[in-house]
């Protein structure tokens, strides 16, 4: 209420609920176990932080309107552009701010300049351009729009700003895409938070009816609210998700000078910039390294360096994994094939497979692959364990040895260090065979990492039962095969 007792149209920032409230409440009301989502051992780019989700606010209305320290306006470089958020805001404001815009004389693409609010709520106005977009120009369009959000919240921090209203910047006269834009958006506010989080205590996403479904869909890639939900979104997340502050990472850019010309640097740099250079290009000149032919040829003849052959299969692998994180995956990730469970007796992640579950006639078997090397990224830099149930497992679920032979060879080596036990659950003869054979002639490394398991009973003492979720089937065919010594434990309502 004004000092007249009218009504005042504006809205302060802490009557409106946060991203994380209707969710937390709504996990309370199901009852949910969360001891067993606490041990959930999740590593995604952008993980579950409450205390970063507190901060977050989503809210469907007129930036104009808020009351908070400061709020956004998207604007041209004259400072005079006519949208609807930045008409609002003059409106609002009243005469004075174009009187102080033409003070500052423009602004650049991507820069933040401010003003008072004047008759607004807000105490301030930071003013950005955001870019305009074309496809050939993408790279250049995206940098901008980072340097929009970053160099807003760069200001907000600089003035000791508590909270900040954002209006959508890519305004669509500059037509740039919406679920793209938003992206950088969010991973720039969010690593800014993880960085600087002590310096704001909240940020507002004001949106249009029309913008609220994308930024309902993207938030929880960024601003995850429980572990769940982290794990959910990870086959969602993009291929660039920038660095360490949400900047697009443009490989053409990153040029390196040694301390010491002519000496080699360890190996975990000479690594870490092949693995940088696999994002450039796909010709020799483009990855700067030689002669492709000549390359394949002197691997032919056993000439080729032990450290050649790695860099170019981690150039290969961190191909399929930016191919990984760009797809959509969600038709894989739905057969709950693979997922992620507790830990064993030594502490170790524990990954199941499910034989029965993959319809190997029925998927597109690349994408397989593509899932299995993004949810198992993040869980092979540490040491893990994978179950495969081969129970009840038929024909047209079994995996070929050619399958098998792609995907051990694409995997990083990683994979292949960390896994340290491969138990294979419930094993028919003729799957004994095939195994001996794959593991024999093919893939000699995992010979002494592969356990047959007869039962369940056998399995539990290396994993405890509360530490692995079972399907349904299994149980009822292990209780009917080898007794119901444990068919009493509950399986998970989700498989």
């Amino acid at each position: 209420m004004d000092p007249l007792g009218a009504p005042s149209q504006f809205v302060d920032v802490d009557s409106l609920p946060g991203w994380a409230d209707a969710y937390e409440a709504k996990q309370l009301d199901s009852h949910q176990n969360l001891v067993e989502k606490a041990r959930v051992d999740v590593r995604s780019p952008f993980p579950y932080r409450k205390d970063i989700n507190a901060k977050i606010i989503l809210w469907k209305g007129d930036v104009a309107l808020l009351n908070c320290t400061g709020i956004v306006n998207t604007s041209n470089e004259s400072l005079t552009d006519k949208n609807p958020v930045s008409e609002s805001i003059f409106m609002h404001a009243g005469p004075d701010l174009r009187d102080e815009l033409q003070k500052l004389k423009g602004c650049r693409t991507g820069e933040a300049k401010l003003t008072k609010g004047f008759n607004l709520a807000a105490r301030f106005i930071i003013h950005t351009v955001g870019p305009k977009y074309k496809s050939r120009y993408r790279t250049a369009a995206e940098s901008s729009l980072y340097s929009c959000y970053r160099n807003v919240l760069q200001l907000a921090k600089e003035q000791a700003m508590c909270s900040v209203g954002f209006c959508v910047i890519n305004s669509l006269k500059r037509c740039y895409p919406l679920e793209d834009a938003t992206h950088i958006a969010l991973r720039t506010v969010r690593r800014f938070l993880e960085i600087h989080g002590e310096t704001l205590e909240k940020v507002v996403f004001a949106v249009s009816e029309l913008e609220e479904a994308t930024y309902q869909k993207l938030l929880p890639l960024y601003f995850p609210r429980s572990l769940e939900e982290e794990i959910q979104s990870l086959p969602y997340l993009p291929a660039d998700i920038g660095n360490a502050e949400g900047e697009p990472v443009v490989p053409e850019r990153q040029i390196r000078i040694t301390e010491k010309p002519g000496v080699p640097d360890d190996a975990s740099d000479e690594e870490g910039l092949e693995a940088d250079l696999s994002f450039i290009g796909s010709h020799a000149f483009a990855r700067m390294e030689g002669d492709v032919d000549k390359q394949r040829r002197l691997i032919l003849q056993g000439q080729l360096s032990e450290a050649a052959l790695q860099k170019q299969h981690q150039r290969n692998y961190n191909r399929w994994l930016c191919q990984a994180r760009a797809e959509d995956l969600s038709d894989i990730a739905s057969l709950k094939a693979l997922y992620q469970t507790g830990v064993d007796n030594c502490g170790r992640t524990v990954m199941v497979v499910v034989g029965r579950n993959i319809p190997i006639t029925l998927i597109d078997m690349e994408k397989a692959l593509l899932y299995f090397i993004h949810v198992m990224d993040h869980i092979a830099v540490k040491e893990y364990v994978l179950v495969y149930f081969h129970t009840l497992t038929n024909d047209y679920n079994q995996l070929d040895s050619n399958f098998l032979k792609k995907l051990y060879d694409v995997v990083d080596a990683k994979y292949k260090r960390n896994l340290k036990a491969l138990y294979f659950v419930h094993p028919t003869f003729r799957s004994k065979v095939s195994a001996w054979f794959f593991t024999t002639f093919t893939v000699s490394g995992l010979k002494d990492k592969l356990h047959y398991v007869e039962s369940l009973q056998q399995l539990f003492t290396a994993i405890p039962p509360e530490q692995i979720d079972l399907p349904p089937f299994v149980l009822e065919y292990d209780a009917r095969e080898n007794g119901p010594y444990y068919s009493s434990y509950p399986p998970s309502p989700d498989l």
